[in-house]
């Protein structure tokens, strides 16, 4: 199987502790991120992805809006540029010890934040960042 997530979500999962939008959210996010952290492929999709999937029924959910779909944007080309290949939906990714501990080292930098932009997880994510990423879900 593989885990179908928006370019945004590559950022957050490396500071998810479990935290969300409502139990349903965070319950699925679990899952997901038990999956990401045995190694699982992930596919990079448009659009929302199997984090999304308990708030998608809500037309007015902020997963269907342009500024999403923007910070999708800039998180791929960020990454992109960090590991020296596109990162167009379709493509597929290997969350592996070695990236993860990567792409934590250059989110706590900032070097890969600019997605984060204006998100209103943004706060404990610098938390997170800056304590060593004590509590990640996915596993490091």
């Amino acid at each position: 199987m593989t885990v179908r997530l928006r370019a945004h979500h590559l950022l957050c999962v490396l500071t998810y502790v479990g935290r969300g939008y409502s139990p349903a959210f965070v319950e699925n996010y679990e899952v997901i991120a038990a999956r990401l952290s045995t190694g699982e492929e992930i596919e990079l999709v448009a659009g929302p992805d199997d984090i999304c999937a308990p708030l998608t029924a809500d037309p007015e959910a902020h997963c269907h809006g342009p500024g999403v779909i923007e910070r999708d944007r800039v998180a791929a080309d960020a990454i992109a540029r960090l590991i020296g290949s596109p990162l167009p939906p379709g493509a597929r990714i290997t969350p592996s010890a070695a990236l993860l501990a990567r792409l934590r080292k250059t989110f706590a930098t900032g070097e890969i934040r600019a997605a984060c932009s204006g998100c209103e997880w943004s706060g404990l994510c610098d938390h997170v960042a800056d304590g060593g990423y004590l509590g990640v879900r996915v596993a490091p």
